[in-house]
């Protein structure tokens, strides 16, 4: 099975990415040259790739990994999105829809777990990634969106798995810091962090315990067989077994998936220290903050006084192929700097020191989902992340760690290893369906934002949502 040549890297580095290297050497670690064995063979190193490994290693320390990396560990989306550690929970109607009620607590409270296990993580092998578990708090800033959260929080209770409480109006001000805000719920489970220096320090670990890590090596094509083989523009890996984590290039590389997933951008700015007006606002702790939009406003602050604004659904990909202009600054910094001073009027003095954006691996479900390439017994992938990566790759990696290592009744055996679960229509009629229905939710929230009762047409196109995914947090 040949896969498409990735395209030369861009030396763009989206502004969390940029400032994690500054803390590291200047060299990097070299490219594959010649030929290797390896029990395991992963491919992609970000969160799902390292913890895949990670985890392996802490269950069987004696296997011989190999981890390929096309350009630098965490310069795709590990490394670029705006780190708001959170959970399943919300998702727990599909999850209930799909797997049942069994299952779908499960995996909630799997995710959930995943939380505190990267901060256990980070305090045993002292990784500083500015990981502030403060909670989440989700919100309405209109009258159409109050009451949004209020099933899914009902069926989280039937169940007894849930950890969200309602907020006062008045408190949702306060611990946002906006006056838009008219409802909130808070759950405690959850947080921010700095993506590119956790994704940076799992390498520095994985290497630690004896994961063989080569950046610049770029799978080229992958030859099914007993011994699989991983080849690269300057060797090979020899793996009795290999893991696919290229999650949003996994469309681009397989074109078996090029209708699993849809490619859509998440944008994001960065104001300079402001640190004052970030106490006075009430934002000196860690909590991420969501709104109840369908491409969700989300934003945060970091323990150096900056506020971080960012929002999902602008850009979507033809074809399932990676655009130049996701690594680029966002064409949407204007829009973004608009939204980040009608949030907070007291910042609009503020410069923003950077935009970026990234590309997001949307499934048609909202949910990962993972399973043998091809019915190969001894090759494994799991992507579809749908912009709730940063604590879900934790789970992912369990569940491919469970399946590589073939266990029985653990977690290589749960729901989400079901392959997907829907497929998005072809082109060109995703990309001009994507358009359309973006476009849609756009009129729609715009009127719902004053308080004006939407067309019934974008009312009608927004329904199909679902497809086009919500933001990357």
């Amino acid at each position: 099975m040949n896969s498409a040549v990735d395209a030369e890297q861009s030396e763009f580095r989206p502004w969390w990415f940029a400032e994690a290297l500054k803390g590291e050497a200047a060299s990097h670690r070299p490219p594959l040259t010649g030929n290797v064995d390896a029990d395991v063979c992963i491919v992609g190193g970000g969160y799902t790739g390292l913890w895949t490994a990670i985890q392996l290693k802490m269950s069987e320390p004696q296997l011989k990994i190999v981890l390929l990396e096309k350009d630098l560990c965490g310069s795709g989306a590990s490394g670029r999105n705006g780190g708001c550690v959170l959970t399943l929970a919300p998702k727990y109607l599909t999850l209930k829809r799909l797997f049942g009620e069994a299952e779908a607590a499960r995996i909630v409270r799997g995710s959930e777990e995943a939380v505190y296990a990267i901060r256990d993580f980070c305090e045993q092998y002292g990784i500083d990634a500015q990981l502030r578990l403060d909670g989440a708090i989700y919100t309405a800033t209109n009258r159409a969106q109050q009451g949004c959260m209020q099933a899914v929080l009902d069926a989280l209770e039937q169940q007894k798995i849930n950890s969200w409480s309602p907020m006062a109006a008045p408190n949702v001000q306060q611990q946002t810091g906006s006056a838009k805000h008219i409802e909130g719920h808070f759950s405690p489970v959850a947080g921010s962090v700095q993506p590119a220096l956790l994704v940076r320090g799992l390498a520095r670990v994985a290497e630690s315990m004896g994961v063989v890590i080569y950046e610049h090596t770029a799978m080229q094509s992958l030859d099914y067989g007993t011994i699989a083989k991983v080849n690269t523009s300057q060797g090979q890996v020899r793996a009795g077994k290999v893991v696919l984590a290229l999650n949003a290039w996994m469309a681009s590389q397989f074109r078996q998936f090029e209708r699993s997933i849809a490619i859509v951008s998440s944008d994001m700015v960065i104001t300079e220290p402001c640190p004052e007006l970030i106490t006075q606002l009430g934002l000196a702790h860690g909590a991420s903050v969501c709104d109840s939009r369908i491409f969700v406003h989300y934003y945060r602050s970091t323990p150096d006084g900056r506020l971080m604004l960012g929002k999902g659904g602008n850009t979507f990909a033809f074809g399932g192929k990676m655009l130049a202009e996701f690594d680029q600054p966002s064409r949407y910094r204007a829009a973004l700097r608009d939204s980040l001073q009608q949030f907070f009027p007291s910042l609009a003095k503020v410069k923003i020191a950077d935009s970026w954006n990234g590309a997001s691996d949307r499934s048609v479900t909202g949910l990962p989902f993972f399973g043998r390439l091809d019915q190969q017994e001894n090759i494994f992938y799991g992507f579809g992340y749908s912009g709730n990566g940063v604590s879900t790759c934790y789970l992912g990696g369990q569940i491919l760690a469970s399946m590589v290592r073939g266990e029985q009744g653990g977690w290589g055996q749960c729901a989400l290893v079901s392959g997907p679960l829907g497929y998005f229509p072809p082109e060109p009629i995703r990309w001009l369906g994507s358009l359309l229905v973006r476009n849609a939710i756009r009129r729609k929230e715009n009127a719902e934002d004053h308080d004006k009762a939407p067309f019934w047409i974008d009312r009608f196109l927004a329904r199909f949502a679902a497809a086009a995914g919500k933001s990357d947090k």
